[in-house]
């Protein structure tokens, strides 16, 4: 472990820390505890360098974790709705008191620039504190009148927790898909075990440990780090009533098998290979500053990156020289440095995935231009390749990093069928001048999101997920509170109007 790195100036924000450096990776009934599974080394991406170790659990500790959540889960079933607000409200407003602490953690483990980080910080803030607004209405929890045809019988709808929920949250925006998933699945009265990524755990952690601070009853949420095999145990158990993920598609066809044994619910928040249309009345300034936004936000490392860059071919040449000079002042280097506006890849291996991408796709298509880096950690500089293939790899599958791909279309038409050619359909984007043009294209889009003349931001009050392989389900919104309840219908026939 390299001393000069420890998180010694954000330890209120973690779990207690073993003399040897270890934080515990097993939660259960508001109990920190070192698992017995393998132990997950959290390493620095900014330098390469190892930062702490986690003891991780197993099939042991998830099945104790699963028993807990059950344990609690009729206590906070009948908590009132306003009470169960009132604890997520309480969260948010200490994730918010911690901001500052909770930022360099992200900067440090995952290697975001400090605009980014603060986003995802302020984004797991607002979830909670939506989520909290409808708890407090009542709205989508309540139960409420059903009109029906005949008056000798009322009934009413009311909306029920799935019962004990297993989130399983990737490493590219930890905490804030979290929020996520635990901020509708509590609103809802769902019990979780929650099961971080093994790359970036430590936020997850974090967050935990400010939420059990925050008046939760032991046992609803309980959380276990590990590797594969812990979310391999969650998907499986019995006792566990609904899966939500968010990860790549290959697992997500993995966790559906494994739920159709048991008829399990699921929510799968899948991969994306989206595509950003800059229309022949564009303004091109805004279109390269959307391409640069959707392409290299987070080095690249979002499921809805919009990395296949369509340009009308009267613009295209002009496009692509302002989209590659944009990209040459792009600041690489330490996420805590002000000017760094592009950090590192998360990890060693993922950056040599990327690049192997890269030098497949030079004989695709030609290389723009491609970001020269030095020193230490896992920094990668942007790539962009020009006139590429609809049939070739780099075209067709995400890669996962700062990659863009440019071609030209001809017609609207053309557009639409080649973003539409895609197993994917998580988002798009569209620039344009006219807007009303922009919207009638938008509703040939086979996607759940679309942003017109918009950066690519997400707020808790819209849905999120996607068509086709981009998953099942929504996340978000009042459709993210739908996604933990079963919908309950009760008729009763009015005294008087019983049959002799």
């Amino acid at each position: 472990m390299n001393a000069a790195l420890s998180l010694t100036p954000i330890p209120d924000v973690l779990p207690p820390v073993a003399a040897d450096g270890t934080v515990p990776g097993v939660c259960i009934a508001g109990r920190w505890s070192a698992g017995a599974g393998r132990a997950l080394t959290v390493v620095n991406p900014i330098d390469g360098q190892a930062l702490v170790r986690v003891a991780g659990g197993d099939s042991d500790a998830v099945d104790a974790a699963v028993r807990a959540a059950a344990a609690a889960a009729e206590g906070w079933r009948n908590t009132a709705p306003q009470a169960r607000g009132a604890v997520l409200e309480a969260i948010a407003r200490a994730v918010h008191a911690q901001r500052a602490a909770l930022v360099e953690l992200q900067m440090l483990a995952s290697g975001k620039p400090r605009a980014e980080a603060e986003m995802d910080v302020n984004d797991v803030v607002s979830t909670f504190d939506y989520y909290a607004s409808l708890c407090r209405s009542g709205k989508g929890l309540d139960a409420v009148p059903v009109e029906l045809p005949d008056a000798a019988f009322v009934a009413e709808v009311s909306y029920q927790p799935c019962g004990v929920v297993g989130l399983i949250v990737p490493w590219n925006f930890p905490m804030v898909t979290t929020a996520w998933k635990l901020a509708p699945a509590l609103a809802a009265g769902c019990t979780a075990v929650l099961k971080p990524s093994d790359v970036t755990p430590l936020a997850e952690l974090a967050l935990l440990q400010l939420i059990l601070q925050c008046g939760l009853p032991a046992g609803v949420v309980n959380l276990v780090c590990g590797g594969a095999d812990v979310g391999v145990a969650l998907t499986q158990h019995a006792g566990v009533a609904k899966i939500s993920f968010t990860g790549s598609t290959a697992a997500g066809t993995s966790i559906m098998r494994a739920a159709a044994n048991r008829i399990q619910r699921v929510t799968l928040e899948l991969g994306g290979k989206s595509a950003l249309i800059v229309l022949d009345d564009a303004d091109l300034d805004e279109a390269v500053s959307l391409a640069i936004g959707g392409a290299f936000f987070n080095a690249g490392q979002m499921c809805s990156a919009t990395s296949r860059i369509l340009v009308h071919e009267r613009l295209y040449a002009e496009f692509a020289q302002r989209f590659v000079a944009a990209a040459k002042a792009l600041r690489i280097g330490d996420p805590r440095d002000p000017a760094t506006t592009l950090g590192p890849l998360i990890s060693r291996q993922h950056r040599e995935r990327v690049q192997r991408h890269v030098e497949l796709g030079r004989n695709a298509a030609p290389v723009l231009f491609e970001g020269e880096v030095s020193g230490d950690g896992f920094h990668m500089g942007p790539v962009i390749f020009g006139e590429v293939p609809t049939s070739a790899t780099l075209w067709r599958e995400e890669i996962f990093g700062p990659v863009a791909c440019l071609r030209a279309f001809a017609t609207e038409d053309e557009a639409i069928r080649i973003a539409n050619d895609s197993d994917y359909g998580l988002v798009a984007t569209i620039a344009a001048g006219d807007e009303a043009r922009a919207a009638l294209l938008a509703d040939r889009l086979q996607v759940g999101t679309v942003w017109i003349n918009t950066p690519q931001l997400i707020f808790p009050q819209t849905g999120w997920g996607g068509f086709k392989k981009s998953g099942i389900g929504r996340e978000l919104g009042p459709w993210g509170l739908k996604s933990f309840q079963e919908v309950r219908h009760t008729i009763t026939q009015q005294q008087g109007n019983q049959a002799p």
